[in-house]
């Protein structure tokens, strides 16, 4: 994997991790790590999904968001379920 991918990659998540925090309705108790962790991987799932269903680019950005709100609202809840 060449350098420029992986940039790429890590911008991708920082934005849509960043906007999936932002538009979960709870607070969330994560850090800036696994947010962006969170957005890479709601990043691939739905551009996978835009891509299989052939989907334009602004329809695929908007379920990458979703998911990624979806996965911090999941984190958020287990993480918020461990601490005594």
């Amino acid at each position: 994997m060449e350098v420029s991918g992986i940039l790429s990659g890590l911008a991708v998540g920082i934005v849509i991790g960043s906007l999936g925090r932002l538009l979960a309705p709870t607070m969330q108790p994560i850090g800036c790590i696994l947010t962006i962790l969170i957005g890479i991987v709601g990043a691939l799932l739905g551009a996978a999904l835009g891509t299989a269903l052939d989907w334009g680019f602004w329809a695929t950005f908007v379920i990458q968001i979703i998911i990624a709100v979806i996965l911090v609202s999941i984190v958020a809840a287990l993480s918020r379920a461990r601490q005594p």
